[in-house]
């Protein structure tokens, strides 16, 4: 889907459709080792063709903090946290949510980098206490409360009434359980990209992560094409700037 012919309504709950392609209440499945279908092409899987013996696919979770970078092991759903230093490939130009091939050398307590490429540069945002929430946000998150179920989902819509995005809401426990887990990656994001890549083909997006300031709840929204009018607007709302991407 194209959102750039209308200028996104991100207040507009959409009130008649859940997210296509998921279900809504009764999806539990947010932790990714229980919600992998490993036969599924369209997901940001390796396939013989476009992996080595020597390199793994991983998602990168967070940017490098004093040289050390974590990632998600794609094979076993698994947070990999980096040595600080002796890398021998640009891991400070990564940035969360790219998809990467990577070669790590593990014969130290924690991994140095060898080599990485990037094969999709995906964009995770993590933003907390935010303000405002957006009204397709609380409302969804408001029927998700009323059914007694801790999550709920819907796509969202633009202006031309065209799909751009998906929204997810959790149920938080006051104090960013949650947020922190999506943001470790001890609570992966993989099977909820992946279920919008099945949908619409595997192509770079933009995950905003969101908590609002006085709510219990973390919205993950989804946006289908990075650098949309979509995902740029919850970037102004919520003063996430664009960061540059030497190997975007």
């Amino acid at each position: 889907m194209n959102d750039d012919p209308a200028t996104d309504d991100i207040w507009a709950a959409d009130n008649d459709e859940t997210a296509e392609g998921v279900q809504s209440t009764d999806d539990r499945a947010t932790d990714g080792r229980n919600a992998r279908d490993d036969q599924t092409t369209e997901r940001d899987e390796p396939t013989a063709d476009d992996q080595t013996t020597d390199e793994k696919r991983y998602r990168v979770l967070a940017a490098p903090e004093d040289g050390s970078l974590r990632l998600l092991d794609r094979e076993t759903y698994e947070p990999v946290v980096t040595a600080e230093t002796g890398h021998d490939a640009p891991v400070t130009d990564l940035r969360p949510g790219y998809l990467v091939d990577a070669d790590l050398d593990w014969s130290s307590a924690r991994p140095t980098v060898r080599s990485v490429s990037v094969r999709r540069p995906t964009l995770y945002v993590f933003a907390d206490d935010i303000e405002p929430v957006f009204e397709a946000a609380q409302e969804t998150w408001t029927e998700a409360r009323a059914a007694g179920d801790g999550m709920n989902s819907r796509v969202t819509r633009n202006t031309d009434n065209e799909v751009n995005g998906v929204l997810y809401v959790f149920a938080d426990d006051g104090v960013g359980g949650t947020f922190e887990a999506f943001r470790d990656g001890t609570r992966p994001l993989e099977p909820l990209v992946d279920r919008v890549n099945d949908r619409e083909g595997s192509s770079p997006r933009e995950v905003f992560v969101l908590r609002p300031a006085d709510e219990q709840f973390v919205a993950v929204t989804i946006t289908l094409r990075k650098g949309g009018q979509f995902a740029d607007t919850l970037r102004e709302t919520y003063d996430c700037p664009e960061p540059s991407e030497p190997l975007g």
